[in-house]
């Protein structure tokens, strides 16, 4: 069992950067694949990229393509997400996710509560 909590959200200018955590708890944090995903107000809740268990392999959604990256730690038991040159458009709530490597919701069992990124223009 997992347990999974984000931070590091916050608002930002167009063009700015943030770097947002997701600390978990749990001894088969390793043994998972983890993600991130985003949902915009009245939106969807939409794929933003993904790692295997070791960080070797990694997807991303081609709206955030060149401009983030996904990373984990095991050691740490902590993954990130790296976002560069953000976008008004990238303005949503950002939730972690263990579970399998794939792009649904459906696959992932864990979720945290989410953290508010707030891009300006």
């Amino acid at each position: 069992q997992v347990q999974l909590v984000e931070s590091g959200g916050g608002s930002v200018q167009a063009g700015g950067s943030l770097r947002l955590s997701c600390a978990a708890s749990g001894r088969t944090f390793s043994r998972h694949a983890m993600a991130w995903f985003r949902q915009a107000p009245g939106k969807d809740r939409e794929f933003v990229a993904n790692t295997d268990y070791s960080g070797s392999s990694t997807v991303y959604a081609d709206s955030v393509k060149g401009r983030f990256t996904i990373s984990r730690d095991n050691a740490k038991n902590t993954m990130y997400l790296q976002m560069n040159s953000l976008k008004p458009e990238d303005t949503a709530v950002y939730y972690c996710a263990a579970g399998a490597m794939r792009t649904m919701t459906s696959a992932y069992a864990y979720w945290g509560q989410g953290t508010q990124v707030t891009v300006s223009s």
